[in-house]
């Protein structure tokens, strides 16, 4: 369930001057970005360029070094994935993390299981699950999963990709990371997932998009950050730009 109290071009995110070592490696240094309710923002880049460094660190897999986070312009503390978690920050991984043998329904709801009953006589509510996640799927428009119990390994890339959107935004979702979304997707399936971005932002989310696909990135972002060797090396605003620029400043070409 997307947030509802926020409106829209309000920020969601804010991360301010934020600076990650590995020894002698400097992966992030002073990185600034920001998110708004209703808006897709691209963090673009080369291999090498910070990009997965930087969503470990907003996802509460690393911590950082120096700088700050803010949400809903309120500075907060991210220590693990389940304070991230409790923050409405959601995020999905290129391996989409989800259970192979398991269906739709159990992937959503996988560590978060429904019941019935009282006191220590209880039992999943599998009809209760099905129910919400028929719903969930609803919500975002999503029609092309039609058997929800069917073990998500028979499930087709784009499709995988939906259930793990679902299972993301089932819950207070303040903002959404998405990295690489589309990379091992056909032309069809990806152009699913990048309508589903739409639509998510069009419901009210924050969305983080890590891409390398330039052309993907102009079709669905509001604004381009381009990360270069930890570093912001720019910042666009898609309508005023072209990917030529953002290639350029990829390349350290500006």
């Amino acid at each position: 369930m997307l947030a509802p109290e926020l409106s829209r071009g309000q920020e969601v995110l804010r991360v301010s001057g934020v600076r990650k070592s590995f020894g002698q490696v400097q992966a992030l240094d002073g990185v600034d970005l920001s998110v708004n309710h209703s808006e897709v923002v691209a963090l673009v880049g080369d291999n090498g360029a910070g990009k997965s460094t930087f969503v470990k660190i907003v996802s509460g897999v690393i911590s950082l070094d120096e700088g700050e986070l803010y949400m809903h312009g309120a500075r907060i503390v991210v220590h693990s994935p389940s304070d991230a978690a409790r923050l409405g920050i959601r995020t999905i991984h290129q391996d989409l993390g989800l259970a192979d043998n398991l269906g739709t329904v159990e992937n959503l709801f996988l560590g978060r299981e429904l019941y019935r009953g009282m006191g220590p006589v209880r039992w999943v509510d599998f009809g209760a699950m099905g129910e919400r996640t028929r719903a969930v799927l609803s919500d975002l428009g999503i029609g092309n999963i039609s058997d929800i119990n069917l073990a998500v390994s028979q499930l087709s890339g784009g499709q995988r990709q939906t259930v793990a959107v679902a299972r993301a935004t089932l819950d207070n979702c303040n903002i959404l990371l998405l990295d690489e979304p589309t990379a091992s997707l056909g032309l069809r399936e990806a152009r699913h997932v990048l309508d589903l971005i739409l639509r998510l932002k069009q419901q009210g989310a924050g969305l983080l998009l890590i891409s390398h696909n330039i052309r993907q990135v102009f079709e669905v972002a509001d604004r381009i950050v381009v990360l270069r060797l930890g570093r912001v090396a720019g910042v666009f605003d898609r309508s005023e730009t072209t990917p030529e620029a953002v290639v350029k400043a990829i390349m350290g070409r500006q």
